[in-house]
């Protein structure tokens, strides 16, 4: 008989969490303005807000935080850190930052000025938010496969060489890198082929243009290489992600997501002057180039992290959970972004909430009917995300309209995820009486979805 799948670690310490009653989460989702970020902790039962630092730190990561060297500069934790990041990038020059979007800001302020345009494979909330805020132009060349939900393509976050193409041909001397992110979130969470990696560095070196690889979820992108790509069986995932950065000019990290930390991110590149020129806004903007903004312990913490996160059983593990929800949701007929990813389910919300207008946020909409059927809480990475366009402030509907479900690291068992599977169909059910959405009372000129004020229609 076959032994059934079982988690690659056990449990040491646990956490309780409450429930709350369907009346109290009406009087907190209105008082937050129908904006789940806005909820407090303790309002919410599961929280699926984000995969982002909220992860559960090993034994060893914990035990590396107690030999934290905190030093101001050039202490022992910032080389172990160092270390590990060349040996897993393959990048000399690495400059520690105390989260992703500040490895952005650092580097985007070094190359990114007004009138540029910086193609990617649909580019995240931040990354999209510091190219514009710049006064320059992001341009997504994803695949079109990604854009239709119920396809089952094995890498839908491929980036469309015909569409860069253009951009690069049309741009040039406009264009100072291309950004590939790995695993690509705004589309479900779905990864990149080593042969589209591969293909995309070569064309857009050929054209003069580096790379710059979003590496917040490399580890699970080089685990779905592993599992289905040809020719990637018996790699390991370090090899795997050795190869991936091969070619590509530099890599900047969240690592509060594979390094599976509360807090950190870094800037990894190949070319001195990049690096030197990083320095310079990396000391006001986070501190000395051995600190990044970061304690010892955090920096000994990633290190043990990439680690031990660089393993197949670990990443396994994980991914199997995000599959056991999306198995859940197949049983329930729910429309999801197909197939599961690896960090999250992306419901599609526009096939949910059918009666909902996209000018009401559908996507939106489903985050708060979850939020008010069981006090889960998710994100919206749909219509509110995308934000208006900066030339004629439209809002922009163009891409897809997803309710993301992101699965903390080794924080929830299975049975959770029938929890969260379960009130989903509750919602699915009911469906046809959700006819009308959300409208925006408030909102900031830039990443908007973090605070905007809503009200119920």
């Amino acid at each position: 008989m076959k032994l059934p799948f079982a988690e690659s670690w056990k449990i040491k310490m646990v956490e309780p969490i409450r429930k709350s009653t369907r009346e109290e989460r009406e009087q907190w989702l209105k008082e937050a303005h129908y904006n789940v970020f806005q909820l407090k902790s303790e309002q919410v039962y599961i929280d699926l807000l984000t995969d982002s630092g909220t992860g559960a730190m090993s034994d060893r990561q914990w035990a590396a935080m107690m030999l934290g060297d905190e030093s101001y500069a050039g202490a022992t934790s910032f080389y172990r850190f160092e270390h590990m990041v060349q040996t897993i990038f393959g990048m000399p020059y690495v400059i520690p930052t105390h989260q992703g979007r500040a490895a952005e800001n650092v580097l985007f302020s070094l190359l990114v000025k007004e009138g540029h345009v910086v193609p990617g494979n649909a580019h995240f909330d931040t990354t999209k938010g510091h190219i514009e805020a710049r006064k320059a132009k992001a341009i997504d060349v994803t695949c079109d496969e990604a854009h239709n939900t119920q396809l089952e393509v094995p890498f839908k976050g491929n980036v469309s060489l015909e569409k860069l193409e253009q951009v690069l041909d049309e741009n040039k001397g406009k264009v100072p890198f291309m950004v590939l992110t790995v695993t690509n979130n705004t589309v479900g969470g779905q990864p990149v082929s080593m042969a589209n990696i591969k293909a995309t560095c070569r064309l857009c070196h050929r054209y003069g243009v580096p790379v710059v690889m979003d590496s917040a979820r490399f580890a699970e992108n080089a685990y779905f290489i592993k599992t289905r790509e040809e020719g990637y069986a018996d790699k390991t995932i370090k090899e795997i992600a050795l190869e991936m950065f091969a070619e590509a000019d530099a890599a900047t990290m969240s690592a509060k997501k594979d390094a599976v930390v509360n807090m950190g991110g870094f800037i990894a590149t190949r070319h001195k002057e990049w690096y030197d020129g990083a320095k310079g806004f990396c000391i006001p903007f986070e501190g000395y180039v051995t600190y990044g903004g970061l304690n010892g312990r955090d920096l000994n913490a990633i290190a043990q992290g990439l680690d031990e996160n660089t393993e197949f059983d670990m990443l396994d593990t994980r991914i199997q959970q995000v599959r056991h929800l999306a198995a859940r949701l197949d049983e329930y007929g729910i429309p999801y972004q197909r197939p599961a990813g690896g960090h999250a389910i992306f419901v599609d919300a526009d096939k949910v909430l059918t009666h909902v207008p996209k000018e009401e946020f559908p996507a939106q909409t489903l985050t708060c009917e979850l939020y008010l059927e069981a006090g889960v809480r998710a994100c919206e990475i749909g219509y509110m995300l995308a934000d208006r366009d900066p030339v004629t402030r439209e809002n922009r509907f163009g891409g897809l309209d997803l309710l993301r479900l992101a699965i903390p690291r080794r924080v929830y068992t299975n049975n959770h995820m029938d929890v969260i599977a379960a009130a989903l169909k509750n919602v699915y059910d009911r469906r046809e009486q959700v006819t009308r959405g959300v409208a925006i009372e408030w909102e900031a000129p830039l990443m908007r979805h973090f605070t905007v004020q809503l009200k119920r229609l």
